[in-house]
């Protein structure tokens, strides 16, 4: 199985062995290659009954929760990696479910759609409307996402709160591209994060 290029570059940094959550797993593709392929012990939290239930299908190891509430219900530090792929942006409070996953994983790894991407900036500079783009598909009206976030707006977070960047990677058009100017041109971001 092949997986969505930011959960490959999740895969690929996840230490062998590590004890993982993931928040926001969907149908476990992540976990299911984290346990087969990297030998990490695999928990996830999912917010979907039917993703919950792919994702059981497959073995694994996933609870119905969500993450706007039932991080708090962790033990500190009880995971190596806790993980937020394509959910930050969906939080109702993203600030506090970053720092559930700084104090429940010893690092965290989130990715989000850049929503200062050239082309949702040229949408909204002369279409004048809310984008619709491959990461962000669905009308202004549909959408889960709640908090637009930008590469340099998650940079100055981060920044601000002490927060230590182990490893950012950027992609466009599913490739990954250099951090120059990641901000105009990346679609996608991925950031492994540790408390300073």
């Amino acid at each position: 199985m092949t997986l969505r290029p930011d959960l490959a570059i999740i895969a690929a940094n996840v230490a062998p062995g590590s004890r993982v959550l993931d928040v926001g797993c969907g149908d476990g593709a992540l976990m299911a290659a984290l346990r087969d392929e990297r030998g990490c012990d695999a928990r996830g939290l999912e917010l979907s009954a039917d993703d919950v239930a792919a994702a059981v299908g497959r073995g694994l190891s996933v609870i119905q929760g969500d993450a706007d509430t039932d991080l708090a219900d962790y033990p500190d530090a009880s995971f190596d990696y806790a993980i937020l792929s394509q959910t930050l942006q969906t939080t109702r409070r993203p600030d506090w479910v970053l720092d559930q996953l700084l104090r429940i994983g010893q690092r965290a790894v989130v990715s989000f759609p850049n929503f200062a991407h050239w082309r949702v900036r040229a949408s909204l500079l002369w279409g004048g409307r809310m984008p619709v783009t491959r990461l962000l598909p669905l009308e202004w009206y549909a959408t889960p996402n709640i908090h637009h976030v930008t590469i340099d707006d998650f940079r100055a977070f981060v920044k601000s709160r002490g927060i230590v960047v182990e490893g950012a990677w950027f992609l466009s058009r599913d490739r990954r591209t250099s951090s120059a100017a990641a901000n105009f041109l990346a679609e996608h971001a991925v950031f492994q994060l540790r408390r300073g």
